[in-house]
């Protein structure tokens, strides 16, 4: 059996709003182990984006025992968690939270630059070889106002990528990609999952668990569902079979 690499142990958030206070979490357990390409999923209000701070060390839970790696999160400071979050997580974002003024490989290098025992060189040779991974050796040095969505979403995946980090966090990694373009994204997902990637993508929309290995559901804070997919559907065929119009468009 693989390591885990994300263990929650009966974890519960609360948050005090005037005289109420809000339970977001409300005792979530789970194991994820290396390997694993699992999407979570929730509407708003089921503690799905409390759930996503928890998991990439941005928040602390009120209660509850959280090993990222092995390693026991909730009493760190928040300075240790920083430096656990860069060395363990590859964040994906929605927004892809590039820097505009830098280019493809710039943006790819900067969470090596909080690693003082990687060289200039060796910054510059991983960033580049992370974005060839993602198809973007020929953009290497394109600014984010001469790529398309789905080019920015490759190098924020690439970035995520560049630390070689024990989990990828994707937060509605395509959730400002059209039809064909999302798809394009899940192939390269499915990809790294294949090579032995560990992945966690957060998700409201329901069609991209059928691409996954495992789906966990949340509802008002609590686990509904966590159930294993035994008929993972392929990204690939899915965008060779997109109307030709809509692969136009």
């Amino acid at each position: 059996m693989n390591k885990a690499v994300i263990e929650l142990q009966n974890i519960k958030r609360n948050f005090q709003v005037g005289d109420e206070t809000v339970h977001a979490l409300r005792g979530v357990s789970f194991t994820i182990r290396e390997g694993e390409f699992v999407t979570i999923m929730g509407t708003s209000g089921s503690g799905k984006s409390t759930l996503l701070n928890t998991l990439g060390c941005l928040d602390t839970p009120t209660s509850g025992e959280y090993l990222l790696d092995g390693i026991s999160v909730r009493t760190m400071s928040k300075p240790q968690r920083a430096v656990l979050r860069n060395r363990k997580i590859g964040f994906v974002f929605q927004s892809y939270n590039l820097l505009p003024k830098t280019t493809a490989v710039e943006n790819v290098e900067l969470p090596l630059m909080y690693n003082s025992s990687v060289s200039a060189s060796e910054r510059r040779r991983r960033a580049i070889e992370a974005l060839q991974a993602v198809g973007l050796g020929d953009r290497l040095e394109h600014k984010s106002n001469q790529m398309s969505g789905g080019q920015m979403q490759r190098v924020a995946i690439a970035r995520a990528l560049v630390n070689n980090p024990a989990v990828i966090l994707a937060d509605e990694a395509t959730g400002n990609l059209d039809t064909r373009t999302s798809f394009e994204i899940l192939v390269l997902f499915q990809k790294l999952h294949a090579e032995g990637r560990t992945i966690i993508f957060v998700t409201h929309n329901p069609e991209i668990a059928q691409y996954s290995s495992r789906n966990i559901v949340l509802r008002d804070g609590q686990i509904k569902d966590d159930t294993i997919n035994t008929q993972i559907q392929n990204a690939a065929e899915a965008l060779a079979a997109l109307p030709k119009q809509e692969e136009e468009e």
